[in-house]
Order: structure tokens, then C-alpha cells, then sequence
């Protein structure tokens, strides 16, 4: 495994790669959680992948991607970016699903803490879900030291401006 940092031609097979990555999530666990909601939020998820992931790439504005790859291609990316010179956020984390359990994210994960602390950054924050899908994630954040923040998000519907009786 070789980690380096992504280039601009990179993108469209990091996007590809983010897409077959939280597939399971977004075409099946969130859906099935609460489907009117999903159609709202994601019914274009593939679509928004296509905008997002090249937004994680801007140098100038201190966004970066840091990727891993072998002979076979990109098994996964970290999104990351510097905030008033102190502060850090690793916005994306994905591995492709045939590279999962073989320490490509904390490989990447490793690497990116170390240069945003290279770059004087002291507090690095990452988000991430609480579903079944996202354990794995934060059992890693954990193991990085990462303390999870107690915080919930709501979700719900409305139908012509008023609110939906709920089920």
C-alpha cells in the first residue's frame, strides 16, 4: 500500500469509489430507517458524491485528500482540511469495500493527524454515524483517540408546509 496525496485526475475514481463505499447505507439501512426522509435528503446521493468529493480538493483553501492505493488502484481516501491554522477536520473517510479490514483507514488516518499536527493544527474533529454501517468507523476513531461528542440529529417530514401526523 502506498499513500500519497491526490491529484486533480484522481477525482472521478475517488468519486466512483465513494459511491460503491456507502451504497450499502444510502440505497439500503438508510432507507429502510426512514424512506420519506432519504427521498428527501438522498434521492440524488449519487449525484451529490459527484459534487462533493471534488469539493474535498482545494489547496488554496487548505482542503486536501490523502489516498491510498496499490497496484490494483485507490483503496480509499481521507477528505481533510485546516481551519484558522488550529483547528482540523477529516471530512471524508471511505475505503473501497474490497480493501475493508486491512488497516487502510487507520493507515490514512494516521498519516493525515500527523500532518495536520506537521502543520501546527491542535484539535482535530470527525463526524460520523451511529448506525450499524458507521461502528467500524468509530470503533477506529476511538482506537485513535478520538472521544465521541453526545450529540443527536432529527429528521422528519412535512407535507405542504405542515407538519405530517406522525406513524
Amino acid at each position: 500500500m502506498h499513500i500519497r496525496a491526490c491529484t486533480p485526475d484522481d477525482l472521478p475514481t475517488l468519486t466512483e469509489l465513494t459511491i460503491e463505499t456507502f451504497r450499502p447505507l444510502l440505497a439500503g439501512d438508510l432507507v429502510r430507517l426512514r424512506p420519506e426522509v432519504t427521498a428527501h435528503d438522498h434521492a440524488h446521493w449519487e449525484d451529490d458524491y459527484r459534487h462533493e468529493v471534488p469539493a474535498l480538493l482545494d489547496p488554496a483553501e487548505d482542503r486536501f485528500i490523502t489516498l491510498a492505493e496499490d497496484d490494483d488502484g485507490p483503496l480509499g481516501y481521507v477528505g481533510w482540511h485546516v481551519t484558522n491554522g488550529a483547528s482540523g477536520r477529516l471530512e471524508m473517510v471511505a475505503v473501497h469495500p474490497r480493501a475493508r479490514r486491512r488497516g487502510v483507514a487507520r493507515a490514512l488516518c494516521t498519516t493525515v493527524l500527523r500532518e495536520l499536527g506537521d502543520r501546527g493544527v491542535e484539535a482535530v474533529h470527525i463526524g460520523t454515524g451511529g448506525d450499524a454501517f458507521h461502528a467500524p468507523a468509530r470503533a477506529l476513531y476511538e482506537s485513535l483517540g478520538f472521544t465521541p461528542y453526545p450529540t443527536v440529529d432529527y429528521a422528519r417530514t412535512l407535507q405542504s408546509g405542515r407538519p405530517v401526523t406522525p406513524r
